[in-house]
């Protein structure tokens, strides 16, 4: 590491380092209820989970790609065991709902991190996270509501998720992944 490298490390750009693994860790996560439902026989919802895998993949290396771009080394840390066990269709999707509440308490904090520091690029940065972080919110919400009202029937479910939550994401203006995106 170059001592220009070492010098621009502020305490923002460790908490990047952490997200990576948060990130990956959701990618773990999101791949263990991806299979929940593959196992179950609910296609729908385990290609839905399956693509937010690489959703958070996609995120941890955006990240990479900035502190890359801000010739600062990038760690590449372990991941957490995932829970793979539930008992019904809403318990994995109230662990995502869970998990992306607690991703957009991270992006928060990255964010005011960058802003207490007067990192203006790492500020603006951040912007696209959390917007990101307020649609992933409020679709994990309406995911598990529509659970809740399917109870038992899962075919309701599967429909939904076929009818309402298929069509691709507007990626525009997202920042751009190491590796190029999934």
């Amino acid at each position: 590491m170059s001592s220009q490298t070492q010098t621009k490390r502020s305490k923002f750009h460790g908490l990047l380092q952490d997200q990576i693994r948060n990130e990956f860790n959701a990618e773990h996560q999101y791949i263990a209820v991806a299979t929940w439902f593959d196992h179950a026989d609910l296609p729908v919802l385990s290609k839905y989970f399956y693509k937010q895998a690489v959703e958070e993949r996609n995120h941890a290396m955006m990240i990479a790609r900035y502190l890359l771009d801000q010739d600062i080394n990038v760690e590449m840390p372990g991941i957490d065991s995932a829970k793979s066990e539930f008992s019904n269709a809403k318990e994995p999707i109230a662990l995502a709902l869970a998990q992306e509440q607690l991703v957009t308490e991270q992006i928060v904090q990255l964010a005011k991190s960058a802003r207490e520091e007067g990192d203006y690029q790492g500020e603006q940065f951040m912007q696209w996270f959390l917007k990101e972080q307020v649609e992933e919110v409020a679709t994990m919400k309406t995911l598990l509501t529509v659970a809740e009202r399917a109870s038992a029937n899962m075919f309701d479910l599967e429909n939904f998720v076929s009818r309402e939550m298929s069509s691709p994401k507007d990626a525009s203006g997202a920042p751009h992944a190491a590796g190029g995106s999934l």
